[in-house]
This record gives C-alpha cells, structure tokens and sequence, in this order.
C-alpha cells in the first residue's frame, strides 16, 4: 500500500497514539484524503480510553509542508471547503482531548503544518527545521487555527508580521518567540519525542486534561469564571483514582503509579 492509499497511519505502542502524516514524496501537503484521515484518526483517539498521549509527526523529509495546492488549481472554492471541513474538525477534536499531544516536527514546516503543530500541546523541533506561515504567499488568509493560537503565543503585531509578510524562519527563532518548547540535534528528535511521550503517558491524564482546558479557555474568561472553572476542575480530579494514588505516594514520600484514570 503506497502513501496515497494510506495518506496518514495510525499505530499504538502502548498508551501512546503514533500518528504519521505519510506523504513524503509530496512533503506531506494535506489533501482532502488526508484530512479525512486525520478526522478519523482524532475520532478514534477520542473514542478511545486506553490512549494518554498523542504524537504527531510526519514521514521522509518534512513535517507538513502546507496544504497540498495541486488540488486546489481546479474548483479551488469547492475543494477547499472539502479539505479544510475534515481538517478542523480534527483539530478541534485534537485540542479538546484530554490526552497531551506533542508535534515532532522537522523538515519543511509551512501553512497549515505550521498551524497544526501550534495546536498541539507541545513542540518539539529537529535543528535545521524551516518554518513558514506562507498563506499570503499563496493569496489567501490563514486556516486550521493559526489566526486563534499564533496571536496568543506571541502577540497580535508579531503575529500580524509573520502571518502577512509570510517570511521564513528557523529552529532557534522559533523557539525565542514562543513557538516550540524545545529545539534538539535532528537525530535525538524520535528518542526526546518518545521520552517527553513516556513521561506523559505515566501522568495522571484526567488531571491533565482538566488543566489544558483551563489553560485553553482562559482567555475567554473573567479572572471570577476562571476561579469557577478550577474549582469544578480540581472537585472532578478528587473523584478519580489517580487523585487517590497521588495522595497516598504523597504521604509515603513516594513517586506515584497513575492509571490515566
């Protein structure tokens, strides 16, 4: 089965969800066949209770290099909307898990390969890794969340420059803005990726997903509805077991086992 049949994969190593965007002949440049799979994919992660974290990466020379505008030269309008719709409804899927998700990115990253890794939760990215919001080097706006997240990473002018000037830039700027959490040596990117995984995979998941949606909707909210939001949050950790296994490892001065659940 070659990578157009088979546009994206999905494997479990344990708790830990290995999703690969496999067009490496193409960079990876989404189309609609692929944004149809990440939907599915982020579908059955969410349907899924045996999943704790989420790694997202993509085969041969890239990440994600955009989206894929040989599909767009004909019926752009309608094909499009046929490729953007499955698209963020995967990311809107992927940002409301509760499993962490990390981005391990290298290679050509641009477009909307951009604006999904800002999606993810963290960031890993190989040193020599390129970067591009390159949407107005095409003539168009921004989609797949970039125009949500970018602004609140590092700002609304900053934003404004990367997104209209659409300049590239490397490993090392995008780590002073903000944009991964970490740049490592290209061949210690798969083994810090599975690393940072496996720590979170052993983490209490129901906790964590309770704090990435705080962190998520605080913008959205008063400092009073915020307060509102912890206190419902952390109530709804103390009826889980892993609340009740860190308490007890807490007092035994030990390190805690978590379930996930």
């Amino acid at each position: 089965m070659n990578s157009e049949d088979a546009p994206l994969t999905l494997t479990l190593d344990g708790p830990v969800a290995h999703l690969l965007f496999d067009r490496p002949a193409a960079l990876n440049a989404i189309n609609v066949p692929m944004a149809i799979a990440f939907r599915d994919a982020m579908r059955t992660i969410a349907a899924s209770s045996d999943i704790r974290v989420v790694i997202l990466k993509g085969a041969g020379r890239a990440f994600i290099a955009g989206g894929d505008l040989a599909s767009l030269r004909e019926n752009p309008l309608e094909n499009a909307q046929a490729l953007i719709e499955p698209l963020h409804e995967a990311l809107a899927i992927m940002t409301g898990l509760s499993q962490p998700v990390i981005a391990s990115v290298h290679g050509a990253v641009a477009g909307a390969g951009v604006s999904i890794a800002l999606a993810c939760d963290f960031v890993l990215a190989a040193q020599g890794t390129r970067f591009n919001l390159a949407y107005a080097s095409i003539g168009t706006s921004p989609d797949a969340s970039a125009s949500w997240h970018l602004p609140r990473l590092v700002g609304l002018h900053k934003a404004m420059e990367l997104l209209l000037l659409s300049e590239p830039f490397d490993a090392d700027e995008a780590l002073r803005l903000g944009l991964i959490g970490k740049k490592v040596a290209a061949d210690q990117l798969q083994a810090e990726t599975e690393r940072l995984a496996n720590r979170l995979a052993q983490g209490p998941t129901f906790a964590l997903g309770q704090t990435k949606r705080l962190l998520r909707n605080a913008f959205q909210r008063s400092l009073e509805e915020q307060l509102d939001a912890e206190r419902e949050g952390f109530c709804a950790c103390t009826q889980t077991e892993d609340f009740g296994r860190g308490i007890e490892a807490f007092f035994a001065k030990e390190r805690a086992h978590y379930l996930g659940s």
